[in-house]
């Protein structure tokens, strides 16, 4: 088992209105010497911005903005901009975020230059009715019974509205790949990767083509109990010496509903389409009271981390309403996963 310390709770909700309901899954960057936390903020019934904040330290507030820095504007995301999760690429920042428009929940992109200006790039992922997924995707046979039974109608739905696959957990590689850009993307429940020369490439004829050889893409299924239900990106991958380190959350149903963990599995280096390694069991699940109640129970959710020498600092949301941060020490994360190579 790996040893890991949870820090505790770095974050919580105020009585500002856009964050009265909760704070949660941030996305965190090291930049110019600052650590940048972007965050989830959830105001009354469940409309969500983006919040931002300082750290001087990898657990301590300096400085907290009191308005949101990404709000909804269009049509896509009225119902809500969440859980952001972020990268710097050719002195670019990428932040991808879900866009709720009440209905739908679709992988988004916004970029800047330097961390206060951002030029939303809208939706990035397929914008596909569940129904087209399945005769495209089951093209080279059946897929997953549980993509039948994750990715269909709700029963629910409104006839005048277009309902898409859920398409959610848009994470980018932080750097390009053999020329390249990378980034994970999640149709529960397993997680998928892609590969483009530029964003603009993501036009309907390569998705058509993605989902005509739909499971070449899958790059993690759930494999252990913890995760057997399904699993989704968490934080930005990290790069190491043995392999693309990847910490994601996996999610089991128990009696009390889902719980969600956080799990670790190396991907390798030079083609990330390839798993090397997986923990056989969480890295860290809800223990603590606050993990274990909030608007959601049972909930530890990465969404992003930093290094500082072979240190590790997660941070997660917990239980749906505050966020914690956790560490580890990476050299010993590594030799551990290397003991389960496939």
């Amino acid at each position: 088992m790996v040893s890991l310390k949870k820090d505790g709770i770095i974050l919580r909700k105020t009585t500002l209105d856009f964050e009265s309901e909760g704070v949660l899954n941030p996305a965190v960057i090291q930049d110019n010497g600052k650590i940048h936390l972007l965050y989830r903020a959830v105001a009354k019934n469940n409309f969500s911005s983006i919040g931002y904040c300082t750290l001087s330290d990898y657990k301590t507030i300096e400085t907290r903005l009191s308005n949101p820095v990404i709000i909804p504007e269009f049509e896509y995301e009225k119902h809500g901009v969440e859980d952001p999760r972020i990268v710097k690429i050719d002195h670019l920042f990428y932040l991808t975020y879900t866009s709720y428009d009440g209905i739908n929940a679709l992988g988004t992109l916004a970029v800047s230059e330097d961390l206060t200006s951002w030029q939303k790039q809208g939706i990035i992922v397929p914008q596909i009715p569940y129904k087209k997924f399945r005769l495209l995707s089951e093209s080279q046979g059946k897929i997953g019974e549980k993509y039948r039974r994750f990715n269909k109608l709700p029963p629910t739905h409104n006839k005048n509205k277009d309902v898409f696959l859920w398409d959610k957990n848009v994470i980018f590689f932080p750097r390009r790949i053999n020329g390249k850009l990378y980034f994970l993307h999640r149709i529960r429940p397993d997680i998928q990767i892609v590969g483009i020369e530029n964003i603009e490439d993501l036009n309907p004829d390569f998705w058509k083509d993605y989902f005509l050889h739909f499971k070449d893409h899958i790059v993690l299924s759930p494999q252990y109990e913890h995760e057997v239900s399904y699993i989704g990106g968490g934080c930005p991958p990290i790069e190491t010496e043995h392999g693309w380190l990847l910490i994601y959350h996996g999610v089991h149903d128990t009696i009390e509903g889902y719980v969600y963990s956080a799990c670790a599995a190396l991907l390798d280096l030079n083609t990330p389409e390839k798993e090397i390694s997986r923990l056989p069991y969480p890295l860290f699940k809800p223990e603590e009271e606050w993990e274990q109640k909030g608007e959601v129970n049972n909930v530890c959710f990465p969404t992003g981390a930093i290094t500082e020498g072979d240190t590790l600092h997660i941070y997660y949301g917990a239980a749906d309403k505050r966020i914690a941060v956790a560490s580890l020490n990476i050299p010993e994360l590594l030799k551990e996963l290397l003991q389960y190579t496939l």
